[in-house]
C-alpha cells in the first residue's frame, strides 16, 4: 500500500481532462483489481488496449476504446457503489486462496457487481467489510493518512489488567514491529473470560491477536463492529446492504454529476481569473542602492549625530 494516494489526486484530475486516464486506474474504477494490481496484470502481458498489448502503466484511456483482460472483455466503470457485509467466520478475504478454504467472494449474494474488498478480515475474524466496485475508492480508504478508527469487540481468554489496557494507548513494540495507539477498554467479565472494546487506527496485519498475546491474553473471538463512519449495526451474518450514494456523498465526497464537477471547476478557474486580472499591479522593486539624491528627513525625526570627525580632540596649539 502505498501513501502516494493523495498526493496523485490533483494530477489524475488534470490527466483525465486532458489526455484521457491512465489505464491502471481505469481497471481499478472498474472493479478488476485495485491500482497497484492492475499495474501488476500489465507487467504479466495481460492487458490489451484496442487489440495491443500495453506494457506501461503510464498507458491513457479514452472514451471509445476497448480493453481487455485475460481475453475477457472490460466493460465501462459503473457509478461508485459501496457495500457493507457481515463477513462470517471461516471465510478468507481473497478471490483466489491457494489452499483452496472458501473465500468472501465466493460466498457473496448474486446480483452484486465485481468488487474488491476495502482492508481485510482474516479466517477466523468476523463482522464489517466494505466492499466497493471502485479499485481506487478502496486503495484511497485503507491508506492510514485517512486516520479512520476501526473499532473491535473483542472476547479475550485470562487475566485481564485494565493498567496494562490503558498503557496501549501510549503504542507498542512487540518483535520489532511497532504498533500506534490503541484504545482498549474492558467491558464485561465471566469466568475466565472477558469482553474488550478495541480501536486502533492502522490495522496490521492480525494487530489485535498479536498485542493481546503479548499482554498474555488469547483472543477467542474478534468482530469489527465499524470502519471509519460505517457501522455494522445489525447487519445479519453475511448480509449485504449498499450504502446510500447520498452517504457517499457526504462522507466522501464522490458521487457528484460530471457535468456539475466540471461546470464547477470552470467557474472556480474563471472566479481566480478574473481575481488577477483586478488586482493592482505591483510597483517595480529597485535593483540597487538610489544614489545621486537626498533622501528627506522626517520633521520629527531625531538630529543628526556628530559624526566621529567632529568628537575627534583637536590637539592643543603650539604657542
Amino acid at each position: 500500500m502505498s501513501d502516494e494516494q493523495d498526493d496523485d489526486a490533483a494530477g489524475d484530475a488534470t490527466e483525465d481532462a486532458a489526455r484521457g486516464e491512465r489505464i491502471a486506474k481505469y481497471l481499478a474504477r472498474a472493479g478488476i483489481a485495485s491500482r497497484r494490481d492492475a499495474e501488476k496484470l500489465i507487467a504479466d502481458g495481460k492487458v490489451k488496449l484496442n487489440g495491443k498489448l500495453v506494457d506501461t502503466p503510464a498507458t491513457f484511456v479514452s472514451p471509445g476504446d476497448r480493453i481487455s483482460v485475460e481475453g475477457k472483455p472490460v466493460a465501462a466503470p459503473e457509478r461508485t457503489r459501496l457495500f457493507r457485509y457481515h463477513k462470517p467466520e471461516g471465510l478468507v478475504t481473497t478471490h483466489r486462496d491457494p489452499q483452496g478454504r472458501p473465500t468472501v467472494f465466493e460466498k457473496l449474494p448474486p446480483g452484486l457487481p465485481r468488487v474488491v474488498s476495502i482492508g481485510r478480515l482474516d479466517l477466523t475474524s468476523e463482522g464489517l467489510l466494505l466492499l466497493t466496485n471502485d479499485g481506487a475508492l478502496a486503495r484511497r480508504l485503507e491508506l492510514p493518512t485517512n486516520a479512520w478508527l476501526r473499532r473491535y469487540r473483542v472476547r479475550v481468554f485470562g487475566t485481564v489488567d485494565e493498567r496494562q489496557l490503558a498503557y496501549l494507548a501510549r503504542g507498542i513494540t512487540i518483535d520489532g514491529v511497532a504498533y500506534g495507539p490503541i484504545e482498549a477498554g474492558l467491558d464485561s467479565r465471566q469466568g475466565g473470560n472477558a469482553w474488550l472494546t478495541v480501536s486502533l487506527k492502522e490495522g496490521k496485519n492480525r494487530e489485535i491477536r498479536r498485542v493481546m498475546a503479548h499482554l498474555g491474553l488469547q483472543v477467542t473471538r474478534l468482530i469489527r463492529v465499524a470502519y471509519g463512519p460505517f457501522q455494522l449495526g445489525a447487519l445479519p451474518k453475511a448480509g449485504v446492504e449498499e450504502v446510500h450514494p447520498r452517504i457517499l456523498r457526504e462522507q466522501l465526497g464522490i458521487g457528484e454529476k460530471p457535468q456539475r464537477q466540471r461546470a464547477r471547476d470552470i467557474a472556480a478557474a474563471a472566479a481566480a481569473a478574473a481575481a488577477a486580472a483586478e488586482a493592482p499591479p505591483e510597483p517595480p522593486k529597485p535593483t540597487g542602492p538610489v544614489r545621486g539624491r537626498t533622501i528627506p528627513r522626517a520633521r520629527n525625526a531625531e538630529p543628526r549625530r556628530p559624526g566621529r570627525a567632529a568628537n575627534r580632540r583637536r590637539p592643543p596649539s603650539r604657542p
